[in-house]
């Protein structure tokens, strides 16, 4: 048994046990749906004859679906895209989300009411003494086919507010990265930022936001060239998200720019770890005394994260060692048994909140970090 294990309170196992018995359960229930003839998907219905097993009759509990071959990439590029609407959800009104796409033909992802749900568990996470309820945000991120800005838009709407967004098209980012345009670059990201200072001081009363840790930087500085800042325009509430978070960026952003923890200088910042197959991982609240650390947990039963040996993506390492995460999605939706993520990171152990594995340090997989372009994340 390792330290970590010694180290879970008797309370947290106990949790812990239930939160894996809950996710046995709800695999079998979303495994028996994409499978089923009367509800499942084209896409899981056809690859059912290519399985050498049955999974109506052989996947019992969530470690049966390490039976699945690994999901490829590949599936998710190209039509059509309604092979994988689940029959049971068949007419009702459908979303397409996009993710990459800088070269070649982008993934893409149906979703009926995946986003909506994924974000108001995620509300459930937020302190309204920084997160007032009716407040209106700002979203400044990513827009165009993008699941997070409809997403950041219902969470608004779910906490009693209206959403203000931004124009930004992350693939022209990222071609202005690999084309080596970094004043191009510069310019287009003040594009963005002058269009949140815009809509940040014409008076609309915003004390939330979104925004990725690049431009969340940038915002800050725009404002102090202006003469004021996030604390000054209204801002009590940020979450944030993009490989760039990392415990130095954090450590810089909550000291120098919004002035110490929230108790001190009045803004709160939660980090995210998501994508358009997953949804939302929140994070363990972030501390000096932990040197920032950031540890994300994925939004058990809904999608679950394991951090696996790089020679051996069946095999979970130990905690605190390091490991490639792989990402399952588990919803009536959308069903993904195995999929490697273009990240690493560290196991970390269940606790009170969470009580399932997380995973801290995410940064992208090294043997794909030289062809990596992080772009405007």
């Amino acid at each position: 048994m390792s330290t970590a294990d010694t180290a879970i309170s008797d309370e947290v196992k106990q949790k812990a046990a239930e939160a894996k018995d809950s996710l046995n359960e709800h695999t079998l229930k979303t495994v028996h749906w994409h499978f089923s003839d009367e509800t499942g998907s084209p896409f899981w219905l056809a690859k059912k004859s290519e399985l050498k097993f049955d999974p109506l009759k052989d996947v019992k509990s969530f470690d049966d679906l390490k039976k699945f071959p690994e999901f490829e990439d590949e599936w998710l590029r190209g039509g059509p895209v309604d092979r994988w609407i689940p029959k049971g959800h068949q007419g009702k009104p459908t979303y397409v989300f996009e993710t990459g796409g800088t070269t070649g033909i982008p993934k893409s992802r149906v979703v009926i009411e995946d986003h909506w749900k994924d974000y108001e568990l995620f509300s459930d996470t937020l302190p309204d003494e920084y997160f007032p309820k009716g407040s209106n945000w700002l979203m400044l991120g990513p827009s165009g086919p993008r699941r997070l800005r409809l997403a950041v838009e219902h969470l608004a709407q779910h906490r009693g507010g209206i959403c203000f967004c931004i124009d930004l098209d992350p693939r022209w980012v990222v071609k202005l990265i690999k084309k080596g345009w970094m004043e191009h670059l510069e310019e287009y990201k003040k594009h963005c930022v002058d269009q949140a200072v815009t809509v940040l001081t014409a008076g609309h009363d915003i004390k939330c936001m979104f925004a990725t840790p690049k431009l969340l930087e940038s915002l800050g500085e725009a404002l102090e060239e202006k003469g004021t800042s996030l604390q000054e325009v209204g801002i009590k509430g940020i979450f944030s998200g993009g490989t760039e978070f990392t415990p130095q960026w954090t450590k810089f952003c909550v000291e120098e720019m919004l002035g110490g923890p929230a108790s001190e200088g009045g803004i709160y910042m939660t980090p995210t770890y998501g994508n358009t197959l997953m949804g939302l991982a929140c994070s363990k609240p972030i501390t000096a005394e932990q040197g920032y650390k950031i540890s994300y947990y994925a939004p058990q039963p809904r999608a679950a994260t394991e951090v696996v040996s790089f020679d051996d993506y069946n095999q979970v390492v130990g905690y605190g060692e390091t490991g490639r995460v792989k990402l399952y999605t588990l919803t009536d939706e959308f069903f993904v048994p195995g999929f490697m993520e273009r990240d690493e990171g560290e196991r970390e152990a269940p606790f009170e909140t969470y009580p399932w594995d997380g995973v801290s340090g995410v940064r992208p997989f090294h043997e794909l970090a030289t062809s990596t372009t992080v772009g405007v994340y």
